[in-house]
């Protein structure tokens, strides 16, 4: 099969996808801040949840481990234009170790409005960070080993699940970071949380990475290979979970109809994310992918812009959402002493307030047409300065 020699020019499909589930994304953002007790709480939980709430949540399952792997893909792509491994390496840690950084300072503010940073919250950001400098460490490696390390690992880990380490040990905090999701006191006011592990996340980066290969062949030829690699990945899927014995710590039963049934076989962990989840989400965008290769438009167009600025767009949308959730409850009738900034209350007041399903809707799509002319013009300002070295860490 013939390849392209290199690769100079953006793929419009990862752009696509990857502003495709940053759209989406919003929507979970939108809820988390503003949305109103029920619609809050436990949204997967099929005794208590309906359908609508259920698929709100669910469908925004496709953004962390699209954001993950693209940006393991982005990462070879970049490597494969500079054919300079020490300088791919250079910089993966560089962003990497930047990455980690602002989820614990930027990104934390703005998710909790919390001066004091009460709680560190290792998220996506965090580990997309530490998926780097794992990838820089082993970027050497021939492009086929890294992706087989990266199905060793999502294959592998959730072997783990049922591990049990001694409350509060060196052995139990380390374990936490690296492969399960959980908190622990730093200080009598500062709790660390993770809900993104090293370990698990690294397999999903790198897996991008390798998929990155793939481009070098011809647009007809990848479309093709893109779609059976997507309707493989959920093949496997049906398969194991159909089975029922591994792949997920919380297996899917019979529920009270056929449509909760259904719910109950898509309903897999996110946190840590399970085989399944991964094969479900990652399987889906790759198939998403191989849509977008040849079919746009101009609503892709439009989205391809978000997808172009991931960071710009994360950071500001969390602020912007922020924003909007304190004005939203001053207008119900709440004032500043009444909205709780600490833990993860996130500024929520104590008792009631928030949105329903219908309203955090139309709070996202009016968020979503507020933040495209502002990335709109920071998409412009990166390309037209290549040689500002700041633009490639936002």
């Amino acid at each position: 099969m013939p390849m392209q020699p290199s690769l100079k020019e953006r793929i419009q499909s990862i752009d696509i996808v990857r502003g495709l589930v940053m759209v989406i994304m919003a929507i979970d953002h939108v809820r988390d801040l503003t949305g109103n007790t029920t619609i809050t709480t436990n949204p997967t939980n099929l005794q208590t949840t309906t359908i609508g709430l259920f698929l709100t949540r669910w469908i925004t399952h496709l953004c962390a481990p699209t954001f993950v792997f693209l940006s393991g893909t982005s990462a070879f792509l970049s490597m494969s234009r500079d054919q300079d491994i020490a300088k791919a390496r250079g910089f993966l840690l560089k962003r990497g170790l930047w990455l980690v950084f602002v989820n614990f300072t930027i990104n934390n503010f703005a998710i909790f409005f919390d001066i004091h940073f009460g709680v560190l919250f290792s998220q996506v950001i965090a580990a997309i960070g530490f998926g780097f400098i794992g990838l820089a460490l082993l970027l050497k490696l021939p492009v086929k080993i890294i992706g087989i390390i990266g199905l060793v690992i999502l294959f592998g880990h959730n072997l783990f699940d049922n591990v049990k380490l001694p409350e509060g040990s060196w052995e139990q905090v380390l374990f936490t970071i690296f492969m399960n999701q959980g908190g622990f006191q730093l200080s009598a006011d500062r709790l660390f949380v993770t809900t993104y592990p090293i370990i698990p996340w690294l397999g999903v980066m790198l897996l991008g990475y390798a998929f990155g290969a793939f481009f070098r062949y011809p647009v007809e030829k990848r479309k093709i290979l893109f779609a059976r690699i997507g309707l493989a990945a959920l093949m496997v899927f049906g398969i194991i979970r159909a089975i029922n014995i591994y792949g997920d710590p919380f297996k899917w039963a019979v529920k009270k109809n056929g449509i909760f049934t259904i719910l109950s076989f898509i309903n897999t962990t996110k946190y840590p994310p399970s085989l399944l989840f991964i094969l479900m989400t990652v399987g889906i965008s790759i198939l998403f992918i191989s849509l977008f290769e040849r079919w746009t438009n101009w609503i892709t167009d439009i989205i391809k812009v978000y997808g172009k600025v991931p960071l710009f767009f994360w950071l500001l949308h969390w602020f912007v959402i922020h924003f909007f959730a304190i004005g939203l409850f001053f207008v119900q009738g709440y004032r500043w002493s009444d909205l709780h900034f600490t833990g993860f209350e996130m500024g929520h007041p104590e008792k009631g307030g928030g949105l329903n399903i219908p309203q955090l809707y139309l709070l996202w799509i009016i968020i979503v047409i507020l933040l495209y002319p502002v990335c709109k013009a920071y998409s412009k300002f990166k390309s037209a300065h290549p040689e500002k070295e700041w633009v490639r860490y936002l």
